[in-house]
């Protein structure tokens, strides 16, 4: 919702998210595009000045957009594509098929995950997955996109719980 007397917008309609990463862009105005008309997110507040905004997602997912100035703010090391490096953001959505059909709109290409089983096929994208949750398997739909600075970013629809059945592995790991 938007604060009619600020065009800039307000505080985000859910409150503040106990968890929100600042990610660092390259073009302010590309990541914001993709960002919202890619990834669904919507601005709830921005400071345009500063190339700044705060985006949600309606299911709670926060996350801000800064451009990265030559002052080098908030970096504490070299920072060269690809960003992201060592860090993947997993996004709980309703359902993953509005950034797949937005993707293919856009000729955007999936994340290719890099990994195989252990019979060597490749890893589907989107793939359904079960994974041990202590006395339980939850299940989800994940897929795996790439912003344009090459952050990693998991979008994850839940499938609910089953029984824990036998030992499982995650296939990757993790």
């Amino acid at each position: 919702m938007t604060d009619t007397l600020n065009s800039n917008g307000a505080p985000p309609r859910s409150g503040f998210a106990a968890l929100k990463p600042e990610i660092l862009v390259t073009d302010f105005s590309s990541s914001l595009g993709h960002w919202c008309d890619i990834f669904g997110f919507n601005i709830a507040y921005q400071r345009p000045e500063e190339k700044f905004s705060y985006l949600e997602r309606d299911e709670g997912a926060q996350v801000m957009l800064s451009q990265r100035h030559d002052n080098q703010k908030w970096e504490i090391g070299p920072l060269t594509p690809p960003f992201g490096r060592g860090v993947m953001f997993q996004i709980s959505i309703k359902s993953v098929e509005p950034i797949i059909a937005a993707m293919t709109a856009n000729n955007i290409e999936p994340y290719d995950i890099p990994h195989s089983d252990d019979d060597g096929n490749p890893f589907p994208n989107p793939r359904e997955i079960w994974r041990d949750l202590g006395d339980r398997q939850g299940g989800a739909i994940e897929y795996f996109a790439l912003d344009p600075d090459s952050y990693l970013i998991m979008f994850s629809q839940d499938l609910g719980y089953r029984p824990l059945e036998s030992p499982s592995r995650d296939p990757l790991g993790i």
